[in-house]
C-alpha cells in the first residue's frame, strides 16, 4: 500500500510538472496572439495602436465612431446568437468543473478582444484567462486527472494567460493562487508560478516585454508614505462602490434578444463621448497614462469627469451583455481619481511624483474592487517595470484599502439585516 501511494505521487508530480512545461509555452503562445489580435483590430478599426505615447488615441473622431457602432452591433448578434444554444462558464466556474464548449468558448473570446480593439468600454484580461482555463480543462482531461487536480490545472492555466497577456507572471500566480483558488499550499504555488513565468516569458518572445505603463521612478520616501496613508482609505471607498457598480451589471446582465439593442444603444452613447475624449475607449490603458501623465491643475476636471465617465460607461456595457473585465478600468478610474489627489496634495507635500501617487492609487483601487490585494499590487508593478522596493509604498496603500472596504462591506451588511 506505501508503494502504491509513492507510486500515485510521483505520477501527480510528474503530471504537474508536464502541465508546467507543455501548457506554460502553449498557453504564452496562446496569450501572445490575443496581443497581435488586439493590435490588428485596432489598425484595421481604428486605423491605429494604443500607447503611452499617445494616450489620447491616434485614431480621427469620425472613425472611432464608426469603429465603435459597428463593433457594438456585430458582438451584439454574436454574443445573441452563442446564448440561443450554450452557456459560456465563467473562470470561476471552469475551475469548479463546469465543461467550456470549445468552439463557443472560442468565438465569445475572441469577441471579446474585437469589442475592446474597436473602442467599447471594457477591460481584455478576461479573454486570455478564460483561454487559459480552457486550455487546462482540456488538457485534464487528456491526462484524466483527478477533480482537485483539474481544479488545479484549469486555475493555474487561467492565471498563465494572464500573465502572458500583461507580462506578469507574480500577478497570474496570485490570480490564480488568491481568486480562485484561495489555497497558498506549496503545491498550489508552486504549479501556479511555474506556469504563469513559462507562459509570460513564452509570450514575451513574440511580442517584447515592454511596460505595459510609463511612470516616474518610485522612490520609497517618508512623503510618499505619508500620501499613501491619505490615498488608502480614499481609495477603499471609491473602489468599495465601483465593486458594486460592477458586480450589480454583472448579475443582472442582458442575456436574452434584448441585447440586440442595448449593446449598440451602449455602444452609440460610448461613441458619442468617444468623439469628443478617446480616452474613456478600450481597456483604459489611454485614461490610465494619461492621469499617470498630469502634471498641474489644468487637468483636474478633465481626469474627474473622465473617471467618472469610464465608470459608468463599463458598467453599463458589462450591463447591456457584453463579456470582459472590469480590471484595467478599475486601474484607469482609480488612477485619474489618485492624479487629482496628488496634484491637491502637491503644496502640502512637495516633491512628490504624480505618477508614482497616481499608479499607486491605481493599485489601492484595483485591490479593493478586485478583492485580490496581493495579485493588485504585484501587478502594478509588473506593469511599470517598477522596482520591488515600491512594494513598501504600495503595500501601505493597498492595506489601508483593504481595510477600509471590508469595514464598508461589514457595515452595509449589518445595515439590510436591520
Amino acid at each position: 500500500m506505501e508503494q502504491t501511494r509513492q507510486e500515485n505521487s510521483m505520477r501527480d508530480i510528474g503530471v504537474l510538472l508536464m502541465v508546467i512545461v507543455v501548457a506554460g509555452p502553449l498557453i504564452g503562445v496562446a496569450a501572445a496572439s490575443l496581443s497581435l489580435l488586439l493590435e490588428m483590430t485596432q489598425h484595421v478599426m481604428l486605423g491605429g495602436v494604443e500607447s503611452v505615447a499617445h494616450p489620447e488615441g491616434v485614431s480621427l473622431p469620425i472613425r472611432r465612431v464608426v469603429s465603435i457602432l459597428v463593433a457594438s452591433f456585430v458582438a451584439a448578434v454574436i454574443w445573441w446568437l452563442i446564448r440561443r444554444r450554450h452557456t459560456i462558464p465563467s473562470v470561476g466556474q471552469a475551475v469548479h468543473g463546469k465543461s467550456m464548449p470549445v468552439l463557443a468558448s472560442l468565438v465569445h473570446i475572441i469577441a471579446q478582444i474585437f469589442i475592446v480593439g474597436s473602442g467599447l468600454s471594457i477591460g481584455r484580461e478576461t479573454a486570455p484567462r478564460e483561454l487559459g482555463a480552457l486550455i487546462g480543462q482540456k488538457l485534464s482531461g487528456l491526462l484524466r486527472v483527478s477533480t482537485q487536480d483539474m481544479a488545479l490545472i484549469t486555475a493555474c492555466c487561467a492565471g498563465a494567460g494572464f500573465a502572458g497577456v500583461y507580462d506578469a507572471p507574480l500577478a497570474g500566480m496570485f490570480f490564480a493562487v488568491e481568486m480562485l483558488l484561495v489555497d497558498v499550499s506549496i503545491r498550489t504555488v508552486g504549479v501556479a508560478l511555474g506556469t504563469s513565468v513559462i507562459a509570460a516569458f513564452s509570450a514575451s518572445l513574440i511580442r517584447g516585454n515592454a511596460a505595459f505603463y510609463h511612470i516616474d521612478p518610485i522612490v520609497v520616501s517618508p512623503r510618499l508614505i505619508a500620501m499613501c496613508m491619505i490615498i488608502g482609505p480614499i481609495m477603499g471607498v471609491f473602489g468599495y462602490f465601483f465593486r458594486r457598480g460592477t458586480s450589480w451589471a454583472s448579475q443582472h446582465q442582458t442575456r436574452s434578444i434584448h441585447i440586440l439593442w442595448q449593446l449598440p444603444l451602449v455602444g452609440t452613447v460610448t461613441a458619442a463621448i468617444a468623439f469628443y475624449l478617446p480616452q474613456i475607449m478600450g481597456n483604459g490603458r489611454g485614461l490610465a497614462q494619461t492621469a499617470y501623465n498630469a502634471k498641474n491643475h489644468t487637468v483636474i476636471i478633465l481626469l474627474l469627469v473622465l473617471a467618472v465617465l469610464k465608470t459608468v460607461i463599463t458598467i453599463a456595457t458589462v450591463k447591456s451583455g457584453a463579456s470582459g473585465g472590469v480590471l484595467t478600468p478599475a486601474i484607469a478610474a482609480g488612477g485619474a481619481i489618485g492624479a487629482v489627489i496628488a496634484i491637491c496634495a502637491t503644496p502640502f507635500l512637495p516633491g512628490l511624483s504624480i505618477s508614482v501617487v497616481a499608479l499607486i492609487a491605481s493599485a489601492a483601487f484595483l485591490a479593493t474592487s478586485q478583492k485580490a490585494p496581493l495579485m493588485a499590487s504585484c501587478l502594478m508593478i509588473e506593469l511599470s517595470h517598477s522596482s520591488v522596493h515600491a512594494l513598501v509604498a504600495v503595500g501601505t496603500a493597498v492595506a489601508l484599502s483593504v481595510l477600509v472596504s471590508h469595514t464598508l462591506t461589514a457595515f452595509f451588511s449589518q445595515r439590510n439585516l436591520r
